[in-house]
């Protein structure tokens, strides 16, 4: 029987962020951003590991004490220098069944919930390709000329923002990044196959933290739920 396993590819900067310190690993409601990730995906009943794909000079990691996630969290030090290279190095790393599902979550989504990670395995437990978190568009596209001026608007119909995590099948995604590592999410590489992975419905908390204002709208929802 398949199993469900949770990679968190978590070896890069984020240089956006404009800090010292690298962005998973940047204190958010009293612990590293991170760890928010990590706890929801470890109190999953379903997920049987969760694989943190860190830098091999990561040094920050086992500053933190991390015994309340138990056996299920183990640290992989094997990232890359793409996300893509991470994710690639930690299902090798890792060693799953090709059959088994892994969920591939952003270190910096701090806000993922129960109730989505929930509704992800649901839908797609029984999909013959996989799938991702996402929402539909809300926002009027524009795109701009080379001096930032509107050039024209975009359609904002089927087009969704891509979140995580995005669930796959382990020998798939390992074969998909192998044929096509140029990409920003795991999902682009399926696609790249010539398959198309299914869109579940989140929410906009979901979001990825990327610029420093970010910090303190995720701290605002992560309290809020308290």
């Amino acid at each position: 029987m398949s199993e469900f396993h949770a990679l968190v590819p978590a070896a890069g900067f984020g240089a956006r962020m404009g800090n010292q310190l690298p962005k998973q690993y940047l204190p958010l409601a009293g612990k590293p951003m991170i760890a928010h990730a990590l706890e929801t995906l470890c109190a999953c009943e379903e997920i049987s590991t969760v694989f943190v794909v860190l830098s091999p000079d990561d040094t920050q990691f086992t500053s933190y004490d991390w015994s309340h996630l138990g056996d299920k969290l183990q640290p992989l030090f094997c990232g890359g220098n793409t996300r893509a290279e991470s994710v690639a190095n930690g299902l090798l790393v890792s060693e799953l069944e090709p059959d088994d599902w892994v969920l591939v979550h952003d270190a910096a989504r701090p806000c993922l919930t129960q109730a989505n990670l929930h509704k992800l395995i649901t839908e797609l437990r029984d999909d013959a390709v996989g799938g991702i978190l996402a929402v539909p568009l809300a926002d009027t596209l524009k795109r701009a000329d080379a001096h930032q001026r509107i050039e024209c608007t975009e359609p904002r119909e089927k087009l969704w923002q891509a979140q995580t995590p995005q669930m796959f099948r382990a020998g798939l995604l390992s074969q998909a990044l192998t044929k096509c590592n140029a990409v920003t999410d795991d999902a682009s590489a399926i696609e790249a196959l010539g398959l198309q992975p299914k869109l579940v419905a989140g929410d906009t908390t979901n979001f990825k933290v990327t610029y420093p204002n970010d910090i303190r709208l995720a701290e605002l929802i992560l309290k809020d739920r308290k």
